[in-house]
């Protein structure tokens, strides 16, 4: 009986990571970056937790806001305030994959929010940003639907 179960457990398993990675934004619990604010990590310059009741649903995915005036900003442009590569790990991206992301590596740079997979990994993206946005704008192409 033992084994009989297994072999459902890992194609459940196998379904459930592919239908996690699918998705073009990186989400965690029905939200976008864990609930952050995008438009904060670029006009304070620092991460802040979103309130439901500033809640927006773009690309199937819902974005919390810090208040209305941070939700009618993204909403006027979302793609100015998403992050790069729909949240998923920027340095993965360029090495051809997705990755899910910590929301204290981020990163603004001309303009574009960036998030990486964990702290040792954006220390190894921050020594060739510009030459990793290349790679990983080059890659999303052909990724950013796939699982």
């Amino acid at each position: 009986m033992r084994q009989s179960l297994l072999l459902p457990l890992l194609l459940l398993f196998a379904f459930v990571r592919v239908q996690a990675q699918k998705s073009e934004i990186f989400e965690k619990d029905g939200m976008a970056i864990k609930g952050y604010d995008v438009v904060a990590f670029h006009t304070e310059a620092k991460a802040i937790i979103g309130k439901e009741q500033f809640n927006y649903r773009w690309k199937e995915t819902n974005w919390l806001f810090e208040n209305q005036a941070n939700l009618e900003m993204f909403k006027k442009e979302p793609e100015k305030y998403a992050p790069q590569y729909g949240g998923y790990c920027a340095y993965g991206t360029a090495e051809g994959h997705k990755a899910p992301t910590e929301t204290d590596t981020w990163t603004v740079k001309d303009n574009k929010l960036y998030f990486n997979y964990n702290k040792k990994v954006q220390e190894r993206w921050n020594k060739d940003i510009p030459g990793y946005i290349v790679k990983a704008d080059k890659n999303w192409v052909e990724i950013k639907d796939k699982p």
